[in-house]
């Protein structure tokens, strides 16, 4: 067995049930990515339009693509041709531009609204009292499916601030799961949580982690 096929088995056996795994492939070769899906692994993620394409032409078709990074409206067109579901959308601009890219496409992508709780500007996202008012929009669009929200915590070692920010995502879900969302089944996805704090982030109720160099090792 692999070094990425052991970690992947690792990982996995940790995972609570009801907590599904995003291998993030970002930047690591096509032969690491087989590595992982030889484990079992099938659902990956990725940050640049270009690599997404080339890694989802290269390697098997069963593959769920994840598109993980800040997304640019001049990349929608790329990523919409081949992504299962969008994690990032940050804006109601960029929403609508991957609904029209997906209608035009004759698709339909699941999405997770990014809620922006972290301290740092740097990130980006809705903030947490913006969101009901996007899950609205999204719902009546007819190239995407609102499946919940993503998010990262602030880049400090305080843990007590990074369960805080993990519980103010989680809030935002169950905030639109009981509002805007509510009715919707299939909406059940809080995607928070990467390797170095993903046990605070399933703690405070994440349904999906985002794992990269526990995995593939450092780039």
């Amino acid at each position: 067995m692999s070094d990425i096929a052991s970690r992947i088995q690792e990982i996995k056996s940790a995972l609570p049930q009801g907590v599904e795994l995003t291998a993030v492939s970002k930047f690591h070769p096509s032969e690491a990515v087989m590595e992982a899906y030889a484990a079992g692994q099938r659902v990956f993620g990725e940050s640049r339009a270009q690599e997404l394409q080339e890694k989802a032409a290269a390697l098997p078709t069963d593959i769920e693509w994840h598109f993980i990074g800040h997304l640019q409206t001049n990349k929608v067109k790329q990523v919409v041709a081949v992504a299962d579901m969008i994690q990032s959308i940050d804006s109601l601009r960029l929403l609508r531009a991957v609904s029209d890219a997906a209608v035009k496409a004759g698709r339909r992508v699941d999405v997770l609204l990014q809620v922006h709780v972290a301290r740092e500007e740097t990130k980006t996202g809705f903030l947490p009292d913006e969101m009901e008012q996007a899950a609205r929009e999204a719902l009546t669009m007819p190239g995407v499916r609102l499946r919940g929200v993503m998010g990262m915590a602030s880049n400090t070692d305080d843990e007590t601030r990074v369960r805080a920010d993990f519980k103010a995502i989680r809030g935002s879900f169950d905030a639109l799961r009981h509002g805007a969302a509510s009715g919707q089944p299939q909406f059940d996805t809080v995607s928070m949580g990467m390797s170095h704090d993903r046990a605070l982030a399933i703690e405070e109720g994440s349904t999906m982690v985002r794992i990269g160099s526990d995995i593939f090792g450092e780039r």
